[in-house]
């Protein structure tokens, strides 16, 4: 599925988010820690199997690897640069890394414990938005993670000087009122002034049916 944003991630402005985020060692270390203790204090096992949907050059996952995350790792990124790159790194040990978008994830459903995003939700049009969440919520076993801007009302936000390629709302939100059958285990805001995220909240969702 080809959209306008798509177009945007996977050209010369994709290419050059991935040469300004390359993070250094202990900001991976740190991002992993922020996951890894919402994650546990939530029960979530680290022996379940996660795919990340957009997720870039891996950093979320590597991360979630230094703090002794050990199950199967799956991954899905449409920026060719930023792919390889992920698919590359030893340290994450992808199962799999697939160069494509999450509108039509090549995924059997309730085939992965846990699926997530971080900062990806934000750049999907409102229109393509259900499409892609049906893709998670589908592929999900278990759990689904939601770590994005938050806003209470739908909002447009000029992003880089662009116009059509943020979009903040109460995700979590979004998630319970198509799918009601998720129940809420855990919600957060992860601060920048303390944090190596920058002002996110979070929903962590577990899949009872």
């Amino acid at each position: 599925m080809k959209t306008r944003q798509l177009g945007f991630w996977t050209g010369d402005f994709g290419n050059k988010y991935v040469e300004r985020n390359l993070f250094s060692s202990e900001q991976i270390r740190e991002r992993g820690q922020e996951l890894d203790k919402l994650l546990v204090s939530a029960g979530i096992s680290k022996d379940i199997s996660i795919l990340e949907i957009g997720a870039n050059i891996g950093v979320n996952l590597k991360g979630l690897r230094r703090c002794g995350w050990n199950g199967v790792f799956y991954a899905v990124e449409p920026n060719r640069k930023a792919y390889e790159i992920l698919v590359n790194d030893k340290e994450i040990c992808l199962e799999q890394g697939v160069n494509m978008d999450g509108f039509d994830l090549p995924f059997q459903e309730s085939s992965i414990d846990m699926v997530f995003t971080c900062g990806v939700l934000i750049h999907v049009h409102p229109d393509d938005l259900l499409r892609l969440c049906s893709e998670i919520h589908r592929v999900s076993r278990r759990y689904v993670l939601c770590v994005e801007y938050f806003s209470p009302e739908p909002v447009e936000v000029k992003y880089r000087g662009h116009d059509g390629m943020l979009f903040k709302r109460d995700f979590g939100g979004f998630y319970l009122d198509r799918w009601p059958e998720l129940r809420l285990l855990a919600y957060g805001f992860l601060w920048k002034r303390v944090s190596c995220f920058d002002d996110v909240t979070w929903w962590l969702f577990q899949k009872l049916c």
